[in-house]
């Protein structure tokens, strides 16, 4: 017997991803995005309003990275969740973590997110379903502490999901199955 749920966002896991910008002084901004996904190989979307200050300044830059949280920083990737840029100016220098210019694009990485996707800014889509940020990915990169032997090892990562349910983070860790194998069992 399946019961009633008073949920509609209940897709699980939702990604925890720390979209990065630079302000109009070159300061890091950061927010938590649980509402994004790759909309194809190469192009990421990002659901997101215009009044956040992470949109503005996407539009005025033309670029933003992509950080994948992880479980040691889910204090600070929460905090960027409940916290302003819009209000708290000083939002990125009160958590503590350190960011670098990206390689390929006019935004900032967070040093201390495994893995981060630099992300050049295509169009801001705005109809009755919802709004977003399209973003072309032109740049990977990953931590050097998330590799064994050479290749990365997503199990390292330590990435975090939100649950939209009781409102919690849970680590994504072990890998239970082989994409594109696994199923031929069944053909």
């Amino acid at each position: 017997m399946r019961k009633k749920l008073n949920i509609t966002e209940g897709i699980f896991p939702m990604p925890v991803l720390m979209v990065a910008t630079y302000n109009d002084d070159g300061t890091v901004d950061v927010m938590n995005a649980a509402w994004g996904t790759m909309q194809e190989r190469n192009t990421v979307a990002l659901n997101l309003s215009e009044s956040h200050k992470t949109v503005k300044n996407i539009k005025a830059r033309g670029a933003f990275t992509v950080g994948i949280a992880d479980a040691a920083h889910v204090v600070e990737a929460d905090y960027f969740g409940i916290a302003s840029g819009n209000d708290e100016p000083k939002k990125f220098e009160k958590s503590g973590l350190t960011a670098s210019k990206a390689e390929a694009v006019d935004a900032p990485i967070i040093n201390e997110f495994p893995i981060s996707l630099e992300c050049r800014f295509v169009e801001y889509q705005t109809n009755e379903y919802g709004c977003g940020v399209i973003g072309r990915v032109v740049n990977v990169t990953a931590d050097e502490s998330v590799f064994t032997n050479g290749k990365l090892d997503i199990s390292l990562v330590n990435a975090i999901a939100f649950d939209p349910y009781t409102h919690g983070y849970y680590k994504v860790t072990e890998r239970v199955g082989d994409a594109f194998k696994d199923g031929l069992k069944l053909k």
